[in-house]
Parts: C-alpha cells; structure tokens; sequence
C-alpha cells in the first residue's frame, strides 16, 4: 500500500505527551491489574438528567435534522450572555459578542489561527494546558512562556518578561482556575493584566474551563467582572466541566467584538455548527436551575478533602488546590515528576500526570485529577502509603 507523507504543518504540531500515558495504562489493565487512574481529566459523574431529556426531545424535532445556522442559533448566544449576566454581572451583546464553538478546546486552537501571523508571539503559561502549544504551532507563532511559580500562588511575574517579548506580543492565554495547577486569580491580578494589555496592545484570551469549580466558599472571578476586560479580549467558556458535558463538544466565547468576529469567520470555512438539539440542550444548562452545578462543586470538594487530608497523614506536605478539579503535589526529593509518576504506576497500580508535560516549570509535580470517587481517592491513599516515600 502507498504510503503519502504528511504536511509539513502536521509534522510540526507537538506530541502528544499524555499518549504514551494512557497506552501504558491500558496495557495493565489488560493484564488485569487495578489502576486507580488520577491522571485523567475527564470528568467521572453523568450530565444531569433535564440536560440530557432537553437533547431527547430536541432531537425527535426535524426542525434539528437540518443544517444550524453557521454561526450558531441566537437562543443559544442569548442563553451565554443571560448565564453571564445572572454569574458575573457581566453584559454581553449577543449578536456581536458570543461565539459558539465546538467545545473550548476548539476555541483555543483556532485563536492563534484568528490573530497571529506566522513569526508573530503569543504569551502562554508554563506549565499549562498541552493544547494551547498546538493552536500555536497550527498558526506558526512564536512562543513566549511566562513561568508559573509556587512563589507566586501560581500567577505570572509580568515584570520577568523582557521588553522585547511584550513589543513583540499579540496574544496571551490565561488559565484560571488552572490546570494543572489548581490555582485562582486574584481581581488585583486580573487588573494588573487589564493594564499590562491595554499599554502593550496585546489580547488576553482567558481560559475559563474551571469557572463553576471553586473551594472553601471562593466563587472563581470571571476575567471579564475586570472593569476594561472586554476592551482587551475575551473569555472561553465550556460546559463540559460545569455540566458533566465534555462528550457533548459544546462551549463559547465572550467578549471583545472584533475577536468574536474574527472566531466566528473563520469557523465559517470550517464547520456549519453545532446539532441543534445539542444546542438546544447547552441553552437549558446555561438558563435552567443551578443546584446540580452546586452539589457538583460540592462533590469535588469532599473528594480535594478526602485526598489532602489523606496524603498528609501519610507524611506527605500538599498544598489543596483552590479550584478546578486538580490537585498539584509536589514529588518526593531526589525524583523527577516523570520518574515519581512511574514508580505509582509500576509499584502502586496509580496513574498521574507527570508535571513535565505541561511544560518546563511543571516539572518537580504531578497532577491528581479528582475525578474519582471517595472510596478509590482513599484507596489510592493507602497503596501511596505502602510504598514508604514519605516520613510522617
């Protein structure tokens, strides 16, 4: 059989490092051993059961068999910038300032493609979401990592980025709550990006996927509560955290008129829209009532509890991440995340993320997903405990 190369282009893009992870995961449970998989970031429980009737409904209507309207119905960008009103007290015009996308990731790789040239640099966190690098290399950009540091409660030191780098900026992502590293922004912080983006020209692209999920009564803050955040850029949201939706490839931008503009033509040439009734149903999710959103967040926080409280009865010294549905905990002395990620998964059947993969600076981490149950969180517990790595 022929074999036609690949482009360039594809050639380029980075590898995908968490692969080879859940590959090997896959071989020991073939092997019939029981993995405790923390690594994952897929949320574990079902989407609530009205979302899920609205879909039924809606998809017995013809009216849904037939193309959507290519940028999306205007129920569904009504229904985005009622959630934002009633969320944040955020007002959002929904002809000009909602984008439908197919899912957040969607958004984040097709934003570099939307306003950089090839050469130009874009701002990025390290460590940070593994697919920001890939809508960077499909546009041809040129990197600039700002550091996260522990020091810094996991915030971006603009006053490290050199002169040259903010000359040269056209776009920064931001990511909070974070992953990988449960942080959450501060009102001081997102200010301070307000300013820095407005004296460098520079659009902030705000990556709200951990929105809804916040601990010890601390609501996360929307970039765009910021006063002159919609002037400077724009915020993606997607329901597959708030709403267990993650299969259901649904989510949104809000914000700065010209960026939505540029977002929605170029999805224009790529798609014709979403399934009308998945946007019928996205619509409920985001108008409807809140409580499972709630006893959700709940849910996440009893598990955090569970897991931190644990591992430090162990000996091990974690710090409790303040948002999203990640733990980030520092690897025992002597080891590299990669190394430390290993020995959980060959010794204690334990899959985590090693830091290493979410850039430079995440390395001497590994990532746990609280994205199971109580019982397995604790059971997870115990086998780390066996492994005696930790002194109480």
């Amino acid at each position: 059989m022929k074999q036609f190369p690949p482009s360039e282009l594809l050639n380029s893009l980075p590898k995908q490092f968490f692969a080879g992870l859940v590959k090997k995961v896959g071989e020991y449970i073939a092997e019939g051993h029981d993995v405790i998989n923390l690594g994952q970031g897929n949320p574990d429980q079902p989407t609530p059961e009205h979302i899920v009737s609205k879909l039924q409904e809606a998809a017995a209507n013809p009216i849904n068999h037939k193309y959507s309207p290519f940028q999306g119905h205007r129920y569904l960008k009504q229904a985005a910038a009622d959630f934002y009103l009633r969320e944040y007290g955020v007002t959002i015009n929904p002809d000009k300032e909602v984008a439908i996308l197919f899912g957040g990731k969607a958004g984040l790789v097709e934003i570099p493609q939307c306003l950089l040239n090839p050469g130009d640099t874009i701002l990025v966190p390290d460590p940070g979401y593994p697919d920001y690098w890939s809508g960077v290399a499909l546009a041809k950009a040129e990197m600039v990592t700002m550091p996260l540091r522990e020091e810094n409660a996991f915030l971006p030191d603009y006053t490290e980025l050199s002169s040259e780098s903010l000359l040269k900026a056209k776009v920064m992502f931001l990511n909070y709550p974070n992953n990988p590293t449960g942080a959450v922004a501060t009102e001081e912080f997102f200010k301070e990006t307000v300013k820095l983006a407005n004296d460098q020209n520079i659009c902030v692209v705000h990556d709200f996927a951990y929105g809804a999920i916040g601990f010890d009564g601390q609501r996360p803050i929307s970039f765009l509560e910021t006063e002159g955040a919609k002037e400077v850029g724009i915020e993606i949201y997607t329901l597959s955290k708030t709403y267990n939706m993650a299969g259901w490839r649904v989510g949104f931008a809000v914000g700065n008129e010209s960026v939505i503009s540029a977002i929605e033509l170029l999805q224009d040439h790529l798609y014709v829209s979403l399934f009308g009734a998945v946007q019928e149903a996205a619509a409920t999710a985001l108008i409807a009532s809140q409580e499972c959103v709630r006893e959700l967040n709940e849910l996440y926080e009893r598990r955090r509890n569970v897991l931190i409280k644990g591992l430090r009865s162990i000996g091990w010294d974690v710090t409790a991440p303040k948002g999203s549905f990640f733990a980030w905990l520092k690897v025992p002395s002597g080891y590299t995340s990669g190394q430390f990620a290993e020995i959980l998964l060959e010794q204690a059947h334990i899959m985590v993320a090693p830091g290493i993969g979410f850039g430079e600076y995440g390395e001497g981490f590994v990532r746990v997903g609280l994205l199971s149950s109580e019982e397995r969180l604790a059971e997870a517990v115990r086998r780390i405990s066996c492994l005696e790595m930790f002194k109480k």
